[in-house]
C-alpha cells in the first residue's frame, strides 16, 4: 500500500488549495473527500468576494491568510484564466448610528494595511451607484474587493496537484484510522490508505473527523445557514459596486453585488441550525432578502428571480479560524473557516505548509506545472460559444456548449455528479433552471454519474 506524505480531508476550497500548496512543495498528496466531486459541501455556496482583509480583526490569522490567499490569487490568475470581475465595494451607512461605526471601519482596514480606502458622501455615492435607493448618508470605497467565478479556482488548484502526482479520491468518507508507528492508517469507503501526516479540512464536519481519528475537538461546529437570491441578468446594468452594509459583531450582513454570471445576487441571511447536509430555503427569509435589495435598489422591484440558494458555513463557538497542529500525533486541524474562506485558501495553505516543516518535514519544491487554462464562465468575457467548433449551444440561458460539456465530462478530473457539471458549466444554473436542457443532458451524460439524469423519456 501507497505511503503518502500528507492525508487531506476533504476537498473544498481549503482543501483544494492545500493539496496545490503541498504538490508544489514536493510532497507526495492524497486528497481524501466524501462527496462525489470537489466543492460537495459548504464550498459550493460561497459568495465569489475575492476580500481584500479590510475588515478582519487586525493581527489576527484570517486577516494573515485573507491578504496573502489575495496576493497569490492575483498573481497566478492570469495563467490559470481566472476571471477577475472588477468592481470594488462600499460599505454603506444608511443610518446615524452606521456613519458613525464608518470611522471604526476605516480605522480597521488602515490598520489592516488597506490604505486605499476613501470615504465618499452622498453625491459621490450617488455618481458611482445612480440606481442606489434614497438616504446613503456616506460610504466606505474598498477599491480592490473584487467579484470572482466561485468554483473555477478550485477546480485548477486540484488540477494542478494531480498534475504533481496527487491521489486524488472521491466517495471516500474517512471512517476510522490510527497511528501506527511513522505514519496513520486511515480506513475509508474506498479502502485502506496510509499518509506519514494528516491535514482536516473536512469544513462542516472538521469536529466529527477530529473525534472520529484523535477522540476529541477542540471545537464544535455550529452550522450557519445563509441564503441567497439571484436576479436576472438584466439587473446587471444596475449596479457596478458590491454594496456592503455595516458589520456588526455578528455578521458581516447581507451584500448585494453583481456576479461573474451577469446575474445580481443578495443575501446571505445568518440562521445556524443543527443539520449540517441540508440548506433549505424558506419563503419568508427570502421575501425579506429581496426587500432588503430593492430598498437598496428600488429599479430591482418587478426584476425576475432566477434562482433562491441556501448553503451552510462551518461557524464555532469562536469567531476566529481554528487551525492547530499536534506534533505527537502528526496531525492538523484546519476548521472554522468561514466567509473568507474562499479568499484565504491560499494563504491558509501556506500557513500550513509552515506548521507541517515545524513538524519536521521537508521536501523539494517543484516548479509550478504548465496547467491548460481554465474555460471561461464569467460574461465580461469571451465564451466558448462566441469560437468555432462548439457542437451547439447545450443550455441556451447560460449559453452552455455541448464542447463545454464533453470537456467537463473528460480530462484528469471530470465532473462526478451533476451538481459537479453544473459548477464546472453553468448548465441548467440559468432562468429556465434546466427546464429546455435537462432532456439533453441526460443523453451527455448517460453511463457517467452514479445517480443519473432522467432518461429523455422521463425528462420534462
Amino acid at each position: 500500500m501507497p505511503l503518502a506524505d500528507v492525508a487531506i480531508i476533504g476537498a473544498g476550497a481549503v482543501g483544494c488549495a492545500m493539496a496545490r500548496r503541498f504538490a508544489l512543495e514536493g510532497a507526495k498528496v492524497l486528497v481524501l473527500e466524501r462527496g462525489a466531486d470537489l466543492l460537495s459541501g459548504a464550498s459550493k455556496a460561497n459568495s465569489a468576494i475575492l476580500h481584500t482583509g479590510f475588515d478582519a480583526p487586525p493581527g489576527s490569522l484570517e486577516q494573515a491568510c485573507v491578504q496573502a490567499g489575495y496576493a497569490e490569487y492575483m498573481a497566478i490568475r492570469g495563467r490559470l484564466n481566472l476571471p477577475v470581475l472588477e468592481t470594488g465595494a462600499m460599505v454603506v451607512a444608511w443610518t446615524e448610528a452606521e456613519q458613525a461605526a464608518l470611522d471604526g471601519v476605516e480605522a480597521q482596514a488602515r490598520a489592516n494595511s488597506v490604505d486605499d480606502v476613501r470615504r465618499l458622501g452622498p453625491a459621490e455615492i450617488r455618481a458611482r451607484e445612480p440606481h442606489l435607493g434614497e438616504g446613503a448618508r456616506e460610504a466606505l470605497l474598498v477599491p480592490r474587493e473584487h467579484v470572482i467565478d466561485p468554483w473555477s479556482p478550485f477546480l485548477a488548484y486540484l488540477l494542478q496537484a494531480k498534475a504533481l502526482g496527487a491521489e486524488i479520491l472521491f466517495g471516500a468518507e474517512v471512517a476510522a484510522g490510527r497511528r501506527e508507528e511513522e505514519h496513520w492508517r486511515l480506513e475509508t469507503s474506498r479502502g485502506r490508505r496510509r499518509a506519514r501526516v494528516v491535514i482536516n479540512c473536512a469544513g462542516l464536519y472538521g469536529d466529527v473527523v477530529d473525534r472520529r481519528l484523535l477522540g476529541e475537538s477542540a471545537f464544535e461546529i455550529r452550522p450557519r445557514k445563509g441564503q441567497f437570491v439571484v436576479f436576472d441578468k438584466a439587473a446587471a446594468s444596475l449596479l457596478r459596486t458590491i454594496v456592503l452594509p455595516v458589520p456588526t459583531e455578528r455578521t458581516k450582513g447581507v451584500v448585494l453585488c453583481r456576479t461573474a454570471f451577469g446575474n445580481v445576487l443578495v443575501g446571505p441571511t445568518a440562521e445556524e441550525q443543527q443539520d449540517r447536509d441540508r440548506a433549505a430555503t424558506d419563503e419568508a427569509a427570502l421575501k425579506a432578502l429581496i426587500a432588503r435589495a430593492v430598498e437598496m435598489l428600488p429599479a430591482l422591484e418587478g426584476m425576475p428571480v432566477t434562482a433562491t440558494y441556501a448553503g451552510l458555513r462551518p461557524a464555532t463557538e469562536e469567531k476566529g479560524y481554528r487551525i492547530a497542529a499536534m506534533p505527537d500525533r502528526s496531525w492538523i486541524t484546519v476548521g472554522g473557516v468561514r466567509s473568507t474562506g474562499m479568499t484565504a485558501a491560499l494563504g491558509i495553505a501556506r500557513h500550513v505548509y509552515g506548521l507541517y516543516e515545524r513538524l519536521g518535514h521537508s521536501h523539494a519544491a517543484v516548479a509550478e506545472p504548465e496547467c491548460p487554462p481554465m474555460p471561461n464562465l464569467a460574461e465580461h468575457l469571451p465564451r466558448d460559444w462566441s469560437a468555432a467548433g462548439h457542437g451547439g449551444v447545450v443550455c441556451h440561458c447560460e449559453l452552455v456548449t455541448k464542447r463545454e460539456i464533453e470537456q467537463a465530462l473528460a480530462g484528469p478530473l471530470p465532473a462526478g455528479d451533476f451538481g459537479g457539471l453544473r459548477r464546472r458549466t453553468r448548465c441548467a444554473m440559468g432562468r429556465c433552471q434546466g427546464f429546455h436542457c435537462l432532456a439533453r443532458l441526460a443523453v451527455l451524460t448517460e453511463g457517467r454519474f452514479a445517480a443519473p439524469l432522467a432518461t429523455p423519456t422521463e425528462a420534462p
